[in-house]
């Protein structure tokens, strides 16, 4: 699905700095911008059906339009069918899950990169932006780490010397792959080189750090991850059914296909669903708790007492709203009403995710990312909007959910030196009973 294109630089009309000279372009009888109009005139690659044979026998009959609804439909179920399994199987093979999404993405936007340029034979093109991938995820991963499971880390040794160096090693990692990049600078490709260099940053930026955020919302509680998701999952399927029912009136350019009737119907749908889900969410320990990890078994806990925010609370409803329904009062966890947040965000600004998405794949005139899953492209055209709500719920828990954590607190605490852990022990002793919260009594004991 890619097409062999690039980027032009334009020159100067009135004869200002050019990028490069005639003489320095030219190299071997052929100059950059010649290789870039061969590459332009290439032909459009023919797409092929990926669709299963079986798929294709049993709806053989039917037209290219409904064929396409009953392909995605059924892949659809498949989809949720796995993510439900996952979910079941718990936090850590969610984050492995997650991890293998992310490499995938970054593979499918790379090797369009590759071959949008394939013609020049960039040298150390793939082999650096796979190093860049590995210093990113070990700078990203190994701070969780270090967040997540300290005490396991101030347990061992090696961990705990490779937590106390980890930002120098990152930074170390990365400047190994810099300087590899500048060695392998050639005077024939210096364009197409930065260009591929500016490429894997935005990938990686795109890809790895919203990705991480992901595995920071799990972190908060799996409802913080399952919710989301599914808001998003929810839309993008009751936008397409919508739009394919009663769509006429176009969205926007990008997309085609996108109606109006769709984003609006999609929105009311997902805010539905996400006070549903919600609320039978919000009844089970294990989707509320925090993950946490237990040292005592070497492995994760989501076991806790629920904050407020998961406990059914009584609210007055508005008086228009009581002479329509005739309730005075419902009772509802205050999760849903974050919940409204969320699924709005997942239906009217979420999509927008796959409207850059659409931007991009239309700049190189690709139709999708890959053909990994049978009508529905690759698996970054599935996880376009994915990452800007990821990105989202990482925000909106930093600036309306969470609080100091005591047990962090208490756990960096322990790692002081006994002088300074004194030190903290009487200045929080004299807080408190200048607040009244220790007596005089209980300092001279």
């Amino acid at each position: 699905w890619v097409i062999p294109t690039t980027f032009r630089d334009r020159e100067p009309e009135d004869g200002g700095l050019c990028c490069e000279s005639e003489s320095e372009a030219k190299v071997d009888g052929e100059t950059a911008s010649d290789s870039e109009s061969r590459a332009e005139s290439a032909p459009l690659p023919v797409s092929a059906d990926d669709t299963p044979e079986v798929l294709n026998r049993a709806l053989s009959n039917l037209s290219s339009r409904w064929k396409n609804w009953w392909v995605r439909g059924i892949l659809t179920l498949a989809m949720i069918a796995f993510f439900f399994i996952i979910i079941y199987l718990g936090p850590m093979v969610l984050m492995i899950i997650v991890m293998c999404v992310q490499i995938k993405c970054f593979h499918e936007i790379i090797t369009i990169g590759y071959n949008v340029y394939h013609s020049y034979d960039l040298p150390w093109f793939r082999t650096l932006s796979w190093y860049f991938l590995l210093c990113v995820n070990y700078f990203f991963y190994g701070e969780t780490v270090t967040d997540y499971f300290f005490t396991l880390v101030q347990r061992e040794e090696p961990l705990r010397i490779l937590s106390k160096y980890h930002r120098f090693i990152s930074f170390t990692l990365y400047l190994i792959g810099f300087c590899m990049f500048v060695l392998s600078l050639v005077k024939k490709h210096y364009r197409l080189q930065f260009y591929m260099f500016g490429w894997t940053h935005v990938t990686l930026l795109i890809v790895v750090t919203q990705s991480h955020l992901v595995i920071h919302n799990l972190f908060e509680g799996m409802i913080w991850f399952i919710v989301p998701i599914s808001c998003v999952i929810c839309n993008d399927i009751m936008a397409y059914m919508f739009g394919f029912f009663f769509g006429r009136t176009p969205l926007i350019k990008l997309s085609p296909k996108k109606t109006w009737e769709g984003f609006i119907g999609g929105f009311f749908a997902t805010v539905v669903f996400g006070l549903l889900l919600s609320y039978v969410m919000s009844g089970y320990r294990c989707f509320v708790c925090p993950v946490e990890y237990n040292n005592d078994t070497n492995s994760f806990t989501v076991d806790c007492e629920p904050s407020d925010l998961f406990r059914l609370q009584e609210y007055n409803i508005p008086g228009v709203i009581q002479s329509v329904i005739g309730w005075k009062t419902v009772r509802m966890y205050p999760f849903q009403i974050h919940s409204i947040a969320l699924s709005t965000f997942a239906s009217l600004i979420g999509p927008f995710g796959g409207f850059f998405a659409s931007g991009f794949k239309r700049a190189f005139k690709i139709k999708d990312f890959a053909n990994t899953i049978p009508g529905h492209g690759g698996i970054m055209d599935r996880f376009d909007c994915q990452y800007l709500m990821a990105t989202f719920v990482n925000v909106y828990i930093a600036s309306f959910i969470r609080g100091p954590n005591p047990s962090k607190l208490i756990q960096q605490f322990l790692t002081l030196r006994p002088d300074q852990q004194l030190h903290i022990f009487n200045t929080l002793r004299s807080h408190l009973i200048d607040k009244g919260m220790l007596t005089s009594a209980t300092e001279d004991e």
